[in-house]
């Protein structure tokens, strides 16, 4: 089991002497993360690595899933992609459907932690359980322009909630209550992270029958439209007319998202007998997705929106030279040319890509770079020091609260 302590060699005992001192402030007060899946995706994935670390500072959190049967993640899905832009028709009958759904699930949680933490629209309802505790609402996603129907639905709920959290400053709203902005983070101890020997990259390359023999560009994401992976297989095309390279995409899927088998045929529809052309569904296996970024010459994230990204941080941990979409919190991450490149187009990141396989050295510093800004912005250690740092906020009156 990872201990607190074991962070100390990568980001120094000072972080975590204020963790610890943070931590004791919140003696006596129960926390709960709801969310809508345990596993697959961002925010899963950061509260299964997040909550055993409170517990070991002290500080009692723990973290609970709402349930909700097919038609209701169709209708989450729907909402996903209204939140992103995306003009979806939502009939009054969906939106009764959700609402029942938040009610079924108030039933079951007793919801009387005194700090409760709400993460995404899924189990946004809860809220009207509210009963002499905080409540704080977390956005996970790009809200930068959402559908106004579907905002104004929502806006009934969050304003209900003590405090709103948003990944990047583009997505904050008008809101009758306080806001804080949050990045997410990585774990860098945790096993899509941690460093890996040679020869277990190998072995999963050898598993995939994925040879060395030729430059690896991989985009590792949910088979989502809004990570494009289609755009991603059209940069590749572009620029394999240059340069004989591989293109590996990988995923998983997400138990909330009814989506991701019919991105992937989609996808599989777009390889026309190109045998440089991977398409690994995943299992839930975190020491697979880090072998195959650590055996990449550049990694991609062609999102169309992103609410942050992980992993392009996941990425730049490794020192990988990594070409992105400039959208959402992707750009909190990636100074273009500094820490990364950013692109606008297919053809632009084609010739980012270009641009990395023909200079190597040129590559390196900019994964160097990289590195260094996710270890000074976005591991886990600054994310719970943000956390606790809200959560004693919410006891006191003060207008603006700096993070």
């Amino acid at each position: 089991m990872i201990r607190i302590e074991d962070y100390i060699p990568i980001v120094g005992a000072p972080v975590i002497d204020d963790l610890k001192l943070l931590a004791d402030k919140l003696k006596g007060k129960k926390i709960l993360h709801i969310n809508s899946t345990a596993v697959g995706g961002g925010v899963a994935e950061i509260l299964n690595r997040m909550n055993p670390l409170l517990q070991q500072l002290g500080v009692d959190s723990h973290w609970g899933v709402i349930k909700g049967g097919e038609k209701f993640y169709d209708v989450t899905k729907k909402f996903h992609n209204a939140l992103h832009g995306k003009q979806v028709e939502i009939t009054k009958e969906e939106f009764e459907l959700f609402i029942e759904n938040g009610r079924m699930n108030a039933l079951e949680m007793p919801l009387s932690e005194d700090i409760i933490f709400i993460h995404d629209p899924q189990p946004i309802t809860l809220i009207d359980k509210k009963n002499n505790n905080k409540w704080i609402w977390r956005c996970h996603v790009d809200v930068s322009n959402p559908q106004k129907q579907l905002w104004q639905f929502l806006n009934e709920y969050i304003k209900k909630y003590d405090a709103a959290v948003f990944s990047a400053p583009a997505f904050s709203q008008q809101l009758p209550i306080k806001q804080y902005l949050i990045a997410p983070s990585i774990d860098p101890l945790s096993d899509k992270n941690k460093d890996l020997p040679e020869e277990v990259i190998n072995s999963v390359l050898n598993k995939y029958q994925i040879k060395k023999d030729k430059p690896i560009i991989t985009q590792i994401s949910r088979f989502d439209r809004l990570k494009d992976p289609v755009g991603v297989i059209k940069t590749y095309k572009l620029v394999k007319k240059y340069i004989d390279c591989q293109l590996i995409l990988a995923g998983g899927g997400a138990s909330d998202d009814p989506e991701g088998l019919e991105v992937l045929e989609e996808v599989k529809s777009q390889i026309q007998g190109d045998e440089d052309i991977h398409i690994l569904l995943l299992p839930q296996d975190d020491i697979i997705i880090n072998a195959l970024q650590r055996a990449s010459t550049v990694i991609m994230q062609k999102s169309l929106k992103e609410g942050f990204g992980l992993t392009v941080a996941e990425a730049l941990w490794k020192g990988k030279p990594v070409v992105a979409s400039n959208v959402g919190g992707i750009s909190l991450q990636i100074t273009h040319k500094y820490s990364g490149l950013l692109c606008h187009s297919i053809e632009g990141a084609a010739f980012a890509v270009k641009q990395l396989l023909n200079s190597p050295s040129y590559a390196k510093k900019l994964g160097e770079n990289g590195k260094e800004h996710i270890r000074n912005n976005f591991l886990l250690t600054r994310h719970l020091r943000d956390y606790m740092l809200l959560f004693l906020s919410l006891y006191h009156n003060e207008d603006v609260v700096y993070l």
